[in-house]
């Protein structure tokens, strides 16, 4: 009965390691199949200086959504924050877009949203009816650098810049 089980679970785990590869046969050779990624960087002093609330805009790729009283905040992936009116839920309006290079999560504190911007903490102020963002505070480097979607991507980023996005190469 042990062996058995053990088999089993070998062969679970065989499988599990075996589906993480995709495997593609060309003139009878089994080639690994990865995709590559080049990283997207910004001069720091550009990158400080690059949080804006701008117009809205449609969504291309959401990711996380956060609720604050009648404010709906949805993610553009490292590239910043869809906001909008959800006063009435069946007709949610498109307020702005929070341009937040690097970002991918957000906490609400208050009237203060703490948003990672790559590898910084930043702190924002907003103010709606006058369409305007304060950056109250911003905490250098609290994160580590933006890692490519595969883990595979490497960049030398140099000490004045800052990776703000990986592209796929084709």
């Amino acid at each position: 009965m042990k062996k058995t089980t053990n088999k089993i679970i070998l062969s679970i785990l065989f499988l599990s390691l075996y589906s993480c590869f995709t495997w593609e046969t060309s003139d009878d050779e089994v080639i690994v199949s990865r995709q590559m990624y080049e990283a997207v960087t910004m001069l720091r002093t550009e990158f400080e200086n690059s949080t804006d609330l701008l117009p809205p805009k449609p969504i291309e790729n959401s990711g996380k959504i956060y609720v604050k009283g009648n404010y709906l905040f949805i993610n553009e992936p490292n590239k910043g924050f869809h906001i909008y009116d959800n006063f009435n839920p069946s007709s949610p309006v498109n307020l702005a877009f929070l341009k937040v290079l690097g970002s991918s999560d957000m906490s609400i504190k208050g009237d203060i949203l703490y948003i990672n911007n790559a590898t910084d903490l930043i702190a924002i102020k907003p103010n709606f009816s006058e369409n305007s963002i304060e950056i109250t505070k911003r905490i250098v480097n609290t994160f580590p650098e933006l890692v490519a979607p595969n883990n595979f991507g490497f960049y030398n980023t140099q000490e004045n810049e800052v990776i703000i996005d990986w592209n796929l190469i084709e």
